[in-house]
Order: C-alpha cells, then structure tokens, then sequence
C-alpha cells in the first residue's frame, strides 16, 4: 500500500480478470487523490472521453459520491460547463467562488446555487486530451482561489494521468470509457480514526512480536522495544492486569476469540482504554507447539467515549456518509424521530421518513455537502411539530443534530426554511430546487440553445448535440406533422433505409410515435420485448430502447422526437421528467423554427428572382458577379448587382440596402428595377443615380442605400464612374498591381432631395479587372473599413492573373470562412481585354 493509500500493482485480493484495467484505476485513483490533496480541495472529480466522443463521463470521484453528481456524470463536450470548456479549450478554467462562477458560467450558478470555487484542467499527453479533472473547494475570505503553486501542481497531476493513460493506449490497454463504467470511489485522505496494533503472544515463554503501530500505542519506540510481554503489560492499569491475565489464559484452554478493554498509561500519565482482540492459532502438524495468541489492539481514541456522551443526551445525533446515508444515530435520536435505529442505519433519512420527503430537505443536505458549510433549517413533523436540524459537513461525512424547536414558529413558515437567529448557527442556504444536480442544467442548457436557434435545422442541431450527450442516447429523429402526416425533419444515428419506411405515416396509425402524440405524454420503452409486446411487428432497427417525447405547442402536435439507445437503458423517475419538461421547450423552438423558415423561403424566392439568375456575354469583356448572405439574421439583404448592355456600352452597378430583412429585399427590387429603367432609358451616369435617390425619396425614404454605377465603352476602355456613399472601387493593372479609385461621390440615396452626383472618367488598359463590391466584404470588428479596403486591394493584387472566377471566389473565400459575419456581400468583377 502506498503513502496515499493507493494499491500497488500486487494486487493482494486475487487474479484479475479480463477486461479489467486495474492500471488505469491505479492511474485515476492516484490522480484524483493528488488532485484534492495539492489544491487543499474537499471533492475531486476525474472525467474521461465518451466512446462516441460526444460526452465526458464520470471516471474517480474523491470526496464527492457519484450519487450526489446525478445528472453531472455525463456531461456534454460542447455544453457551457468548466469541465467542458477546459476540455474544449485545453486550459484551466479557474473560477476563485460563486461571483466569479455566476458572471463565466450563469446558467450553472443557477442550477448549483451553492457557495464553492472551482478549477477544471485538461488530461493531455502528445497532442491528445484523453479528459479533465476538477476540483471544488470551500471560498476563503480572500476570494482568491488556488495560488499560482496549487494550479501548477494540480495541472502536473493531469499531466501524470495524461502520460498514464497514453502509456496504456500505446499498450493497447486503454479501454473506451461509457456511461455503464461504474466510476472508482475515493474517499478524501485524513489521519486514522482508529489505530490497529498486530501482535502475536507466546505465552509459555512471554515472548511476544509486536509491529510499529502497536509499540506507538503503547508509546514505545519501536527500536527500544525487548521483544517481552511484561514490557507492554507494565503500561497497563494495574487494576485492569488480573481479569485481562484470566482472560488471556481462558481463551487459550478453551480455544474461543480473547475480546478485552484495559486502559493503558500515556506518556503524559492519563489513561486511555484500548480493545484487545486474539485467537489461538492452529498446529496441526505439530500439536506439541507452545501456546500463543495472535491479534490486534484497537485504539479508537476518544471515538468510544464520544458515541457514550452523545447516547447520555437528550437531543438527537447522528452522522451521515457523503452519499447521505446514516452511519451512527444515538437513541435520543429514535425517540425523536419516531423511528428504529436499524431502519435509519445504512439509508438516507428522506428515503425512511415519509415527512422529510420534500426534495428541499435533500437540497440543503447538498448545499452542505458542496459548500462544505454548515447548513440549519425547519422540519415539520407531522401533525404541527417542528424540528431544527443543523448539518456540519466535514471530508469524510456530516455530524448532524436534531431537536425539538422550543419557541413558537410563525405562520406561514414553510418547509426548510433556515432557523430563527436565535438558533444555531445559519449559513447561507440555496432556494428550494426540487430537482437533483445537473436535471435543472440540463433544462437551462437545452433551453439557452433553442433561444438562439433560428432554423428548424438549428433546432435539430440543438436538441441533438444536448440530448443524445446527456443521456446517453446515439440516435435521434425529429419528424414534424405536415397534414395529418409525419414528415421526416432531421435524424442523427438512424439509417436512411430504417427512417424512409416510416416516411408520411399518418397520425391514425398505431405506433409508438404516433400514440405518444394522440395522448399528449411521453412513452418510455426499456427493452424490444416490452416494444413488441404493445406494438407486434414494429420494425425496431438495432435499437434496444427508446424514448418518444410529443412536441406539442400552443395544444396541437407540431412534430414528434425519438431517442434511441444502442444498449439497454433505463428511464427513473427523475429522467422521464426532465425529458419530459425538455419535450416541452423543443415544440415552442420548433414552432418558432417553422414559422422562420416560411418566411425566409418567401424572403429568399423574392431576393433571388431579384438577383439576376445570369450575366450577358460581352465581347472583349469578361463579368462575374457573386452574392454572399450575412450567416445571422434571416440570411437575406439588401445588396445587389446588375450588368445591363447599352447600345455599344455596358453598365456595371452594384448596390447595398442597409437591414437584412423582406423590408431590405423589397426596397432593393425596386432600387434595382428603377436603376434599369433609367439606364434603358439612355440616360447619364451622374442623372440615373440622381433619378433613382428621387424616386427612393419618394418610395420608402427610411431605408438608406448606396450604390456605384459605372459606364463602360469595350472598344475604347473609357469608363465612367459614379459613386452615392458607396466604398471606391478597384482597379488591378495588367502588371498585377492594385489600387484604389478614389474617384469623389455624393451622399447615400434618401438623404438629400437635390445632391449633386460628380461623374469621373478613365481609361482602362487591356488586362485590367474593375472590382465593384459592397462593404460586408471589407468590414471587419476589429478594425476601420479603410483597413479592410486596403486588405481586399493586397488580395486583388497577390491573387495574380488567373479566371476571373477563381478570382471571385478567392477574394469571398475569407468572408465565407466566418461564423459570424453579420453583413451580406456583393461582388462584380468586371475584366477589360481591349
């Protein structure tokens, strides 16, 4: 056995079996024991990488029963969690207490209300995250968290595991980590309890072998022990030394199990009582061999005298381990409660006591548990008896009290309240939250993804990466009702072959979905025998259970959701109401969705029978256009570009409706339609920018716009430019250099009634491309839009003298790349060959 209590590779308790991995438990345990112990923490957690990669599953806990985790042992790789986040980002989160946890992480201050700091750091070792360890403890008054030692140990710690685990994947005796994997438990290290001293007593000769525990029982240094009986019996109490020498001689001849109590001297000359247990060992190979006794003395220290105090008291004591089951209650305890001694010890006391069943109860227990703070409150015993109970957690378990309250309780007060200041002792305590850890996160979780989903493919996108993760599933469908009729929206982990047979079922017809749906309520299948039982004949795929949860908003079925697990999975109570709740908030998200995506498809067929479906050819000249949605907002906008033959010239426009909306789209169509027919119409570049401001005045003048009109003769590359607040054009010469016209222009369009439009006029050289583009392809958060116009210049430059389509798509190729470009694009690249 090791310093920290680990177990070495011997392994002591037999052969193990295949399939075991006993080196990496020795890995995790030795990792999360460390982790707690460096950092000072009072629970450490170790999560490794789900099989599917989509999840981090509970592998050690130190301190923290996995019980008291619930839904916490899965944990989604992409969910807003420290233990995610780390493992996402490859550094510590470190968060110093509850403020600085609500500001980083609001949803989970929300769903853990309780007073802790924490810190999660990546498992890693050559470029591979094999998980995170976290670590949670009590906030000082300093509000500091780890210091820079304790983060630099705690990250050496994952750094040992991570160089374990890569170790026994190159050996190949990494196992994948799943949810049935039942996590290794460690209790948090501290000093014995109980000290066990190993003797073995010939008692013909008094020669007696002792080990070093039992010489520091009886103070003495284990080199200055003699090796005689009458050296550790000289400490003990002369009074006690007759009865124990009886009893000694006794359980030689009749062959029972010595159990005796002597009180020995202490070095400072109190006394101190001390259990001594022995057998006679057998000879029978040799029945003339002397007579001795081997055994143990137990020192429990003041723990015996302490249990008889507390059964001397009138009040009720007890203890509980960190999984909340009762340990030790004293019988002032029973009389208080109600209840037998045997029913309380080894459950949890709101699983006995039918009145102490309200999940507040079992809350303030956590909230002491995760704080690691004391914690007091109410409890009415039926019919109008209030009991206080106050909770003293500590590393290895909780010391509780219980007493009859013995001053009036006003009205109204309700279950779990804190106690009066009068009192013992109040903490601070978390509101009631009838939900376990992690059901309450999951909800929030899910329910932020949904809000910013706009699609019903985003919707789909959510729900898959949240659910599936959190529960284990590794199938999802999502079908939508469209007349009376499923329709497949979206399925993850399903066969295409498997889904398109249930593709257009009516809502009559009797399936599992489909009943779910009639009635309004989830239906939960544990197993194919119990599937087949209630529905023979249904095609069950390689599924072996499933959930089928109703979408249903605003009291109509808007579309149904089906969970399927490749293995057999159990549905408990606590589980079917969060998918439940869960069901509930993914209809709202789809109707939404649904309703989004009916306008948008009208928005985009209204914006693309805008847009021209293709260009002229023009002789000695080669034009390509693009158009780029902004990837927020409806996916629409106002940009445009046209290029419309005039007798022997050519006109070049492109143009930008500020908002990104059926508004934007409408006002386009038209700016675009007028621009047309005042081109048609034979008119100059400077009076068809003029005409079209006058008419967008007239038309709709609280939506700005912009444009640049250019003219262009083929035969003598003369063009002639126009600009109405819009971005300058550029111009790439046949030597491959870039630049920028900054030709003057006016003001946007609906700004003045009367704005003066100057026109300017070059000469293009063969070879040359005019670019024309709209700002969303230059504007950038972080920096002005003159940097961006002279990043796109560099870009038109380096890019070279290849198609003019490849051009286009090189110079949109950074902008496609963004997640999260609010603006649309326009682009018309105009190349002159004379």
């Amino acid at each position: 056995m090791s310093a920290n209590g680990v177990a070495s590779s011997s392994y002591p308790f037999g052969a193990v079996s295949v399939g075991e991995t006993p080196e990496r438990d020795d890995a995790l345990v030795s990792a999360v024991v460390s982790a707690v112990e460096v950092t000072g923490s009072h629970a450490g957690s170790v999560f490794l990488l789900s099989r599917d990669r989509q999840s981090l599953v509970l592998a050690a806990a130190c301190g923290t029963p996995p019980s008291l985790l619930g839904g916490w042992r899965r944990i989604p790789v992409h969910s807003r969690i420290p233990v995610a986040e780390a493992y996402r980002s490859g550094r510590m989160v470190h968060l110093a207490d509850a403020e600085e946890t609500m500001r980083r992480f609001p949803q989970l201050s929300v769903a853990v209300p309780y007073p802790f700091g924490s810190a999660s750091v990546p498992v890693r070792a050559g470029g591979r995250t094999f998980g995170t360890i976290a670590v949670l403890w009590t906030p000082g008054p300093d509000r500091t968290g780890l210091s820079r030692a304790q983060r630099r140990q705690l990250r050496s710690a994952a750094d040992r595991l991570g160089t374990a685990l890569a170790g026994l994947s190159a050996r190949r005796l990494l196992t994948e980590w799943d949810e049935r994997t039942a996590p290794v438990v460690v209790p948090v290290p501290s000093a014995p309890v109980i000290r066990v001293g190993l003797f073995d007593w010939v008692l013909d000769t008094g020669a007696l072998t002792a080990d070093d525990e039992l010489c520091a029982i009886f103070d003495i240094p284990p080199s200055e022990f003699d090796g005689r009986a009458a050296t550790l019996t000289a400490r003990i109490e002369p009074a006690d030394l007759p009865a124990f020498r009886s009893a000694a001689r006794a359980a030689v001849e009749e062959g029972h199990v010595l159990a005796h109590c002597v009180r020995i001297r202490d070095g400072g000359g109190g006394l101190r009582t001390v259990e001594l247990w022995g057998r006679v060992p057998e000879h029978p190979h040799d029945p003339r061999a002397p007579s001795h006794l081997v055994g143990a003395v137990l020192d429990s220290g003041g723990g015996m005298a302490a249990v008889a105090a507390l059964e001397r008291l009138a009040d009720g004591f007890f203890a509980l381990s960190l999984d909340g089951r009762v340990t030790y209650a004293n019988h002032s305890l029973e009389s208080l409660l109600r209840v037998r001694q045997d029913e309380l010890l080894g459950r949890r006391p709101w699983d006995v006591l039918p009145w102490l069943a309200d999940p507040v109860y079992e809350d303030r227990y956590r909230a002491a548990v995760v704080s690691q703070q004391p914690v007091s409150f109410l409890v009415r015993r039926p019919p109008d008896e209030w009991l206080v109970f106050s909770l003293h957690p500590g590393g290895q378990g909780m010391t509780g009290w219980a007493a009859p309250v013995r001053q009036p309780v006003p009205a109204g007060t309700g279950p779990g309240e804190p106690v009066p200041q009068e009192g013992p002792p109040v903490s601070l305590s978390p509101p009631p939250a009838a939900p376990r850890l992690g059901s309450l996160y999951r909800v929030l979780q899910l329910g932020s993804a949904l809000t910013e989903a706009v699609t019903a493919q985003e919707v789909f996108d959510a729900v898959a990466e949240q659910l599936l993760p959190a529960f284990g599933g590794q199938k999802l469908a999502i079908a939508v009702v469209e007349e009376r009729r499923l329709r497949l929206l979206a399925q993850r982990g399903y066969s295409k072959r498997f889904l398109a047979r249930f593709e257009g079922t009516p809502l009559y017809a009797r399936l599992p979905v489909t009943d779910a749906l009639a009635s309004g309520a989830p239906l939960f299948v544990e197993s194919r025998e119990e599937l087949l039982k209630t529905y023979p004949g249904t095609l069950v795929g390689h599924s072996k259970s499933w959930a089928f949860l109703p979408l249903i908003a605003s009291n109509r079925p808007v579309g149904a959701c089906m969970l399927g697990f490749d293995d057999v999975h159990r549905f408990p109570d606590e589980e079917r109401g969060v998918l439940t709740a869960l069901g509930g908030l993914i209809a709202q998200a789809l109707e939404r969705a649904r309703l989004y995506d009916a306008e948008f498809a009208l928005a985009r067929g209204l914006q693309n029978a805008l847009l021209p479906h293709r260009l002229p050819t023009l002789p000695g000249l080669g034009v390509t256009g693009r158009y780029l949605p902004g990837t927020r907002g409806m996916d629409i906008g106002g940009d445009w570009y046209d290029v419309i033959p005039v007798g022997e010239e050519v006109a070049l426009i492109v143009g930008d409706v500020e908002g990104h909306n059926v508004a934007a789209a409408a006002a386009m169509g038209q700016l675009r339609s007028a621009m047309r027919a005042f081109v048609t119409a034979g008119h100059r570049p400077a009076d068809v920018v003029a005409d079209t401001n006058r008419l967008h005045l007239d038309l709709d003048p609280t939506l700005l716009a912009s444009c640049c009109y250019a003219r262009l003769h083929p035969r003598s590359g003369v063009v002639r430019l126009v600009r109405a607040g819009h971005c300058p054009p550029l111009l790439r010469l046949p030597d491959g250099h870039a630049e920028i016209l900054d030709v003057p222009g006016g003001p946007p369009l609906g700004v003045e009634a009367r704005p003066d439009y100057p026109e300017s006029e070059l000469r293009l050289a063969p070879g040359s491309v005019l670019a024309l583009y709209t700002d969303g392809l230059v504007e950038r958060r972080d920096s002005d839009i003159g940097s961006g116009i002279d990043r796109l210049r560099a870009s038109l430059s380096r890019m070279g003298s290849g198609r003019l389509e490849d051009l286009a798509d090189g110079l949109l190729r950074d902008a496609c790349r963004s997640p999260d470009r609010a603006d649309d694009i326009a682009l018309l690249l105009t190349e002159y060959a004379g």
